[in-house]
């Protein structure tokens, strides 16, 4: 894919770059050793997908691939309530939900080298 780095990851090995990485394509703050202990192990489930011998394989486009899918009668039952879905948005404008709601504020460096050595 071109524009996107890949990061190859030993289970274990989280570095502030990675967590800079990640955080970056996610929106996700990993801030305290909790959140880095949980996205250790999120990489641990995930690099067992590498044991899996794939060679030969052809990508799939869809799961139903070999299914024939039949399509309903698009019937509207519901409607007209933007302004109630409205009122679960945290930020809007004008008829419209913002998303995400912002940037996380990221700690600096130095702080995520702090709680990564404690964990």
């Amino acid at each position: 894919m071109a524009g996107h780095r890949c990061i190859e990851l030993v289970p274990q090995a989280v570095t502030v770059e990675v967590l800079d990485h990640l955080e970056q394509l996610a929106l996700v703050d990993f801030r305290d050793a909790e959140g880095v202990e949980r996205l250790r192990k999120a990489i641990q489930f995930a690099d067992q997908l590498h044991e899996v011998n794939t060679d030969g394989v052809e990508p799939m486009d869809s799961v139903l691939e070999d299914r024939c899918l039949y399509l309903r009668e698009d019937d509207v039952t519901e409607g007209n309530c933007a302004n109630e879905l409205l009122k679960n948005a945290r930020e809007k404008v004008e008829e419209y939900f913002v998303a995400p709601p912002g940037n996380i504020p990221l700690p600096k460096l130095e702080e995520r080298e702090t709680f990564l050595k404690g964990s």
